[in-house]
């Protein structure tokens, strides 16, 4: 049973949790006769001293509250093989020499390599700053950067080391956890709650099992910020993302490693948050407030995941790479002081576009942060019912919003770089290029 909100409900919820199990095996069978291979690990990423990280808003850490992780994911067909890791940290930047580097130390070909940020604000980030000098990983963050560049490449190579025969399939269902941030307020727009805006409330779920249909990995996407802890917070965790991808692999008896995901989040908010948007005070329910989201989330991936019937053992795996570069702009920073929202010219942005397919699964990846609108727009006209998109994956070039949001005037548009009428098509029809070409 489910109440209204769609969130599985608790003491009947913990009375079937025990069927969890039941419902992956009855998903495999004894032999898989298959060319399907799947392995998956978690590795710890959590600093052994924090005081010399921060956060996005530069917020320097004491300590830490939850450990952070890198998670893998190594999938092959016996002719292409291809590894998503999926990192609780902010971002990447450009993480092209990353890739390079991971390619080199694998040997899985750098298009078939994805590095998915969960983009937890309060986890420090894998790069060094960004355009600008506005975000740093803190003092520290060159020594620690270079642990966990290690770790990646360590559990990349222990993910391909664990591939067993597997099954793979996939389900959707719906959270109301998010909720679309750009809030009119008289003529002009603030950081809030917008019910009436553009928000998918679709979780994604992939599940990969083994012979004996135990589970290997499961993989979730779903459309939200993990901000649910304030700029000031004090201590690294893995916000919202981590917390749901740990009641899942807890769930699951930690037989499974979760992988989130993060969708065409730009426009999406938790639903509520440790803190004013305006003021940017706490409220100081934080971590408590995480759980509880984090926990619907989970609740609702492993409902699904246990509902999967279709499990293939045949797989088809491709895997392909493309860039999309739009003219650029900035914000008229002397305009902005008389209270206007004006651009000036600035040099281009690039994307990275990419697509991991598993037969009729189609991963399609991109370095920045996409809105609600884009996505819809991709799943219409998509050849692929199951089209899942990863957001700033493999590195981030910041807020990419849909045409229509330069007539609104909201603040993701006021925050993107890109200029108007290169995006939303360009993106759409480079992912359908991609999938052409894969067909």
């Amino acid at each position: 049973m489910r109440n209204l909100l769609g969130i599985s409900c608790g003491v009947l919820c913990l009375l079937l949790a025990g069927s969890v199990g039941a419902a992956f095996a009855a998903s495999g069978g004894s032999s898989l006769g298959g060319n399907l291979r799947v392995g998956a690990v978690r590795v710890d990423i959590t600093p052994a001293d924090a005081t010399g990280l921060q956060n996005l808003w530069n917020h320097r850490f004491k300590g830490v509250h939850d450990k952070i992780y890198a998670r893998a994911l190594v999938v092959s067909d016996g002719t292409t093989t291809a590894a998503m890791v999926a990192v609780d940290t902010v971002e990447f930047r450009d993480a092209s020499a990353l890739l390079q580097k991971l390619s080199t130390e694998t040997g899985i070909p750098i298009a078939n390599i994805t590095l998915a940020a969960s983009h937890d604000h309060n986890a420090p980030m894998v790069a060094l700053g960004n355009a600008g000098g506005t975000r740093s990983p803190g003092p520290g963050g060159a020594a620690w950067i270079a642990k966990v560049e290690t770790d990646i490449a360590s559990a990349i190579r222990q993910a391909r080391a664990a591939m067993q025969p597997a099954r793979v399939g996939i389900g959707t269902g719906k959270a109301y956890v998010n909720t679309n941030r750009s809030e009119r307020l008289g003529d002009g727009w603030k950081r809030g709650i917008n019910p009436d805006g553009p928000s998918d409330k679709t979780v994604w779920v992939v599940k990969f099992v083994n012979e004996a249909g135990e589970p290997i990995a499961v993989l979730m996407n779903y459309a939200v910020h993990s901000v649910v802890l304030e700029p000031e917070n004090d201590y690294i965790t893995g916000d919202l993302a981590g917390a749901a991808a740990n009641f899942v692999e807890g769930r699951l008896g930690g037989k499974a490693v979760a992988l989130w995901t993060m969708g065409a989040a730009g426009d999406q908010n938790p639903v509520f948050l440790d803190w004013d948007t305006v003021t940017e005070k706490a409220h100081r329910s934080g971590f408590a407030l995480m759980e509880t989201l984090g926990r619907m989330l989970g609740e609702e991936v492993v409902r699904v995941a246990g509902e999967i019937r279709r499990m293939d053992a045949n797989a088809r795996i491709t895997a392909d790479a493309t860039t999309l570069t739009c003219p650029g702009r900035r914000a008229d920073q002397e305009a902005r002081k008389r209270g206007e929202v004006k651009f000036i010219d600035a040099d281009p942005v690039t994307m990275k576009l990419g697509l991991l397919r598993i037969n009729d699964i189609a991963f399609t990846t991109i370095s920045g942060e996409v809105v609600t609108n884009i996505y819809w727009h991709l799943r219409k006209v998509s050849p692929l019912t199951n089209t899942i998109m990863v957001t700033i994956a493999n590195g981030r070039v910041g807020y990419i919003v849909d045409d229509d949001a330069y007539d609104r005037g909201d603040l993701d548009m006021q925050s993107s770089f890109v200029k108007r009428g290169c995006a939303e098509n360009g993106i759409v029809n480079g992912f359908l290029d991609l999938i052409q070409t894969q067909r």
